[in-house]
């Protein structure tokens, strides 16, 4: 298995991108690694191979089903509908060794921000003007 396939690596990737965003944590929720901000709401999960699916793959927040169905359009082997985590939520691939950090990047930001209080999320945008 090439390290842009392996779960410990890909994780490794993944918390680094999430806890660089502002008052971040990790805990295990529904036995994965899932990020929020502190004593919030969650932002993103870490799965590997969860109830057997064999998928490795970040999930974060969407706006809704529209969304949700376009971005499993666009890209069917990358993007699906995670079991369980509803309408706003999307799976993102992250074995499938071409993964674009920049974009997860972009998506855990999104995602931060979709759940962030208002007082934090403008802070991110006054840093964003620098």
């Amino acid at each position: 298995m090439t390290r842009e396939r392996a779960p410990d690596w890909l994780l490794g990737r993944v918390r680094a991108l999430a806890m660089a965003l502002p008052e971040a944590d990790e805990v295990t929720s529904h036995g994965m690694p899932c990020f929020g901000i502190v004593k919030g709401k969650k932002f993103a999960y870490f799965t590997h191979d969860h109830h057997g699916d064999g998928k490795t793959a970040l999930l974060v927040k969407i706006s809704g089903a529209d969304e949700q169905a376009q971005l499993i359009e666009l890209d069917e082997a990358r993007y699906y509908r995670p079991a369980y985590f509803g309408d706003g939520w999307i799976g993102i691939r992250l074995d499938l060794g071409d993964t674009d950090w920049d974009a997860i990047g972009d998506w855990l930001r999104k995602s931060w921000l979709a759940i962030a209080p208002k007082k934090l999320a403008g802070l991110m945008a006054v840093a964003d003007d620098f």
